[in-house]
């Protein structure tokens, strides 16, 4: 079973965040990347743009693959995990740690409750 940490929102598309203040980090849960396999590439080129629920911010490419990332809530990009640049693997190794992707301002926090808490998002994988 993959790993689901209680503290953080999903949604069906396999995307976490995780809010702090009115900032949140944003990447994909462990049952994403092991489905994915090895992560080769992480692409988010709208730093500074305010991307709504639900639409792509970027995307994630596999030795197989590439997937959309989709923004979980409303808002704007402040920060790409640079480290991902070089190290593309920590989404692997370390999906809700250092293998973060995007750092955004939430717009709208009532948007979360349309997300997956983490037993909900354990029943739909």
């Amino acid at each position: 079973m993959a790993n689901t940490p209680e503290n953080l929102r999903y949604t069906r598309e396999h995307e976490w965040i995780r809010v702090e203040g009115s900032e949140a980090f944003v990447g994909i849960t462990d049952y994403a990347q092991s489905e994915l396999g090895e992560i080769v590439f992480v692409d988010v080129d709208t730093i500074g743009e305010t991307i709504a629920q639900g639409e792509v911010f970027g995307s994630v490419e596999a030795v197989k693959t590439v997937s959309d990332l989709n923004m979980p809530v409303t808002g704007e990009v402040l920060e790409f995990n640079e480290e991902l640049n070089d190290h593309p693997e920590l989404v692997n190794s370390d999906p809700y740690g250092k293998g973060w992707m995007v750092k955004v301002i939430v717009n709208d926090p009532s948007e979360l409750d349309n997300l997956l808490d983490a037993a909900a998002y354990k029943a739909i994988i």
